[in-house]
């Protein structure tokens, strides 16, 4: 009888990341690992190196707007799959999840507000509530695997990010002392673009990077 070779550490690696549970752990771990720090001797420092400068961003700005801006465009990927032949490619599919993250937004901003009804200061912050942590929501369910079905993991992520855009717009509206109608507008024309340089140029995706990024900015 032969006994199978021990597994080497790169392969146990490799075998994590090729897990579907891999992202899910890695999140859970850095969160924990991030309120640990933040809560200990070390939380000053933790604070200085989210200010430090990169070029010409913070640290903080890179995550924020930088890592969370390929976060979202990959989970909209994933979402406008769905919806072009998927889950959600019927308009009857698509109501669910919107309804769903509608009163995901109005209850908890409507039960903060009656219990905060008498003081005007904390009043302010109804919004806070309205919003899911969308990257903790996939996270939960990536630690499941194969535990739920695709149609369930369809519906939650998009209840998360439509809830999400909804969180932003609210952000928008409510809390913003400055809304420039001419960046937006700058903004959805360079957003229309990449699609028009699709159509007409397919052999240069370059364009469609470029306009994208600007758009981004």
């Amino acid at each position: 009888m032969t006994l199978a070779p021990p597994r080497r550490p790169f392969s146990m690696f490799r075998s994590f990341l090729d897990s579907e549970a891999s992202g899910g752990l890695l999140l859970m771990a850095a969160a924990a690992a991030a309120l640990i720090v933040a809560n200990s001797p070390l939380g000053a420092g933790y604070e200085a190196a989210l200010k430090a400068y990169v070029g010409p961003l913070s640290v903080s700005h890179w995550i924020n707007d930088g890592l969370m801006a390929v976060f979202f465009l990959l989970v909209g990927l994933e979402i406008k799959r769905e919806v072009l032949d998927g889950q959600l490619s019927t308009w009857s599919r698509r109501v669910l999840p919107g309804v769903a993250a509608l009163g995901g937004m109005v209850a908890p901003a409507l039960i903060y507000a009656g219990l905060n009804w008498n003081d005007p200061a904390t009043l302010r912050g109804w919004a806070i509530p309205a919003a899911t942590d969308i990257a903790f929501a996939l996270g939960v369910l990536s630690l499941l695997g194969d535990r739920v079905p695709t149609s369930l993991k369809v519906f939650l992520t998009a209840l998360a990010i439509i809830d999400d855009l909804g969180a932003v717009i609210i952000i928008a509206l409510f809390y913003t002392a400055d809304l420039s109608g001419l960046y937006l507008a700058a903004g959805r024309s360079l957003r229309w673009s990449p699609s028009t340089a699709r159509a007409s140029r397919p052999s240069r995706p370059i364009c469609c990077l470029a306009r994208s990024c600007g758009s981004w900015c």
